[in-house]
């Protein structure tokens, strides 16, 4: 069973609530086992292979939906890895 795990753990200050929504979205729109554990998603799929860039497009979705398109991205990681990253804002 192929599984591409998302790192939140820069999304974890948010709140748990947003977590939560986000497993429900990613749920409702691969049609795939979404578990949350500690620091991550984890999004497995059976019949089906979900692409990482997919994937990667529907969190950028949400962020967009949630307003935090400006202070968070999402940028790959190690294989079938994919991390939501806080933004460095510069001071101007």
């Amino acid at each position: 069973m192929p599984e591409i795990r998302v790192n939140i753990s820069d999304l974890k200050g948010e709140g748990s609530n947003l977590i939560q929504e986000l497993a429900e979205f990613l749920k409702e729109k691969t049609k795939a086992e979404v578990e949350t554990a500690a620091n991550e998603i984890i999004v497995k799929s059976e019949e089906k292979n979900v692409p990482k860039s997919y994937l990667r497009v529907l969190l950028r979705k949400y962020l967009h939906k949630q307003e935090l398109k400006e202070y968070f991205r999402v940028i790959g990681g190690k294989e079938n890895t994919l991390i939501i990253k806080e933004r460095k804002i510069s001071e101007e």
